[in-house]
């Protein structure tokens, strides 16, 4: 018999057992936008089943035992042979079986299929991030392997492929692939214009084999990497199969797994490469040019992945304030936690619609959205990913003591909060790649330019901004120092001009008068008192049936 003195009562029940995508309003209707008429149907009926499957009780349950049972390296097997394998709990395959499945390495030849990728990435990924890291790699090959039209032939369709096969075999007998990446090394990290690995060629066409490390090798269970190497024209780039043609283990020596803050169900490795053979991608010497695509769309996908961390954490909070009651009454109706709420909501907001904005532009792949990209995207990648952190921090003190207890998965959303900002180029080398697409090509400032200008007009407060970050422009002398403060005006004038011209008028007037018109304090939960903050807190608030 139960104790009286321990009757629970005021404890908020779990969020489970809700369609993550349609109780996002901001992404359905973000999906209705940019999603032809034809498609619609399909990528709405694609994007329920994946929502519902997120939100269930199992993909909660696969989630926390991928992180609470990371992956273990085995570099030899029992009679000493170099195997150089990482295992993974069950869990872990069964969340990227079920994404694999949802076509989210397949984007680069349905219809809409950036946009719907990236809408599956946003929901699929809120059940557990980790495995988001292959998903992307393998969805980001394909352009750099374009640049070959041999290899595109043979790999595009087993990387894009709804198949997923775990295990290294020989990829000819395989009906999927994973890819993972190598560029950074011990001495040069971003700067990879620095690595020291050594590319000798073969007599074979286009075969070499490669001499060196790599520092951060992601995803290294896959079955291929592109890596960049010096070979004797330059630093160029590189297809490195784990299962040579004739079935043979190629030279992939994994020395050992990262310990990692966060991500911690996803496998990172340092590697050597001792005469490893390698086919070289694109042309010598054009290395950075081949791979930059790939990298490209994994900062696509760093946004994507801190817009669904946010989002995340934001419905948590909101659902948690809706079930908690507190100094006479429920706390989501609390004015200091209402204002709160509708801050963090705003943020989740505009990094979901500029997500989807940037995935529409891989759609239309036309030259005035790849000009728009060239600028658009590292401004956002720079931006979105450095607020994620500041967001969950936030959210989590919503739920007090609870957020900070491990059951609730408040702190293994914080953990991965800070990766996104990290990967595939730190806060300053996305401002410093802004700045060269400024000095560069003048057409891709005229594109961003096009894009806000759209909304011109709509809010004064906008308008300021715009003619604001105009005259930051006009005077370029020292920019360096200030790149991050000019990047950041790029990214907000931009969610604001998307909010202006999409979200409701309380959710793009409390945007404008906070982050363009500067009526907001240093912290969270310092909105303008005055404006409608119940109606962008509803907004936010994920049902559950």
């Amino acid at each position: 018999m139960a104790a009286t003195t321990h009757t629970v009562t005021n404890q908020v029940p779990p969020l489970v057992g809700h369609d993550v995508f349609a109780t996002d309003r901001v992404l359905s209707e973000a999906v209705e936008r940019h999603v032809e008429p034809g498609v619609l149907p399909v990528a709405l009926e694609e994007l329920g089943e994946l929502g519902r499957a997120a939100g269930s009780a199992q993909a909660q349950e696969w989630g926390a035992r991928a992180n609470a049972h990371p992956p273990v390296l085995r570099t030899h097997d029992r009679y000493g042979h170099r195997v150089d394998e990482v295992e993974f709990h069950p869990a872990w395959h069964r969340l990227l079986g079920h994404a694999i499945s949802a076509g989210l390495t397949d984007a680069w030849g349905r219809p809409a299929g950036h946009v719907r990728r990236a809408a599956g990435f946003l929901v699929w990924t809120q059940a557990e991030a980790g495995h988001g890291c292959p998903l992307s790699m393998t969805h980001a090959a394909v352009p750099a392997l374009r640049t070959d039209p041999a290899l595109a032939a043979v790999w595009e369709p087993l990387l894009t492929s709804h198949t997923y096969v775990a295990g290294l075999r020989n990829p000819r007998e395989k009906a999927g692939v994973l890819f993972g990446m190598g560029m950074t090394e011990k001495q040069g990290g971003s700067d990879v214009r620095s690595n020291t690995t050594r590319a000798e060629p073969l007599s074979g066409e286009g075969a070499y084999l490669l001499t060196g490390h790599k520092w951060f090798c992601s995803a290294p269970m896959s079955d291929g990497f592109l890596v960049l190497a010096q070979a004797p024209g330059g630093l160029s780039c590189f297809l490195v199969p784990r299962v040579l043609p004739d079935g043979a283990r190629n030279v992939f020596l994994i020395q050992r797994l990262k310990d990692k803050l966060g991500n911690r169900s996803n496998a990172s490795a340092e590697v050597e490469f001792d005469g490893t053979w390698a086919r070289l991608v694109g042309e010598e010497g054009r290395g950075v040019r081949t791979i930059i695509e790939m990298v490209a769309a994994t900062r696509l996908d760093c946004v994507v992945g801190s817009a669904a961390l946010m989002r995340q954490a934001v419905a948590q909070a909101v659902h948690h304030s809706a079930h908690r009651s507190a100094f006479g009454g429920p706390l989501i109706d609390k004015p200091l936690m209402r204002n709160v709420l509708a801050d963090l909501a705003l943020e989740s907001e505009a990094a979901t619609v500029l997500a989807m904005r940037l995935a529409a532009a891989y759609d239309a792949d036309t030259e005035a959205e790849r000009a728009f990209l060239r600028l658009a995207l590292p401004a956002a990648k720079y931006w979105v990913t450095k607020r994620c952190t500041a967001v969950v921090g936030e959210a989590l003190e919503c739920l007090g003591g609870n957020g900070y207890v491990e059951e609730s998965g408040m702190p293994r959303l914080l953990r991965e909060a800070p990766l996104n900002s990290i990967w595939e180029g730190s806060g300053n080398v996305q401002a410093l790649d802004v700045l060269r697409a400024l000095q560069r090509e003048p057409q891709a400032l005229d594109a961003f330019l096009r894009e806000v200008g759209k909304a011109r007009g709509a809010d004064h407060r906008l308008d300021a901004a715009i003619k604001g970050l105009l005259t930051e422009l006009a005077d370029l002398d020292g920019v360096e120092a200030r790149a991050r403060r000019l990047v950041e005006r790029f990214a907000l004038v931009l969610q604001g001009s998307l909010l202006v011209r999409w979200a409701p008028p309380e959710v793009a007037d409390t945007f404008c008068a906070s982050r363009l018109g500067g009526d907001w304090g240093a912290a969270f939960g310092t909105l303008p008192h005055s404006l409608d903050l119940a109606s962008v807190v509803a907004r936010a608030r994920p049902s559950v049936a």
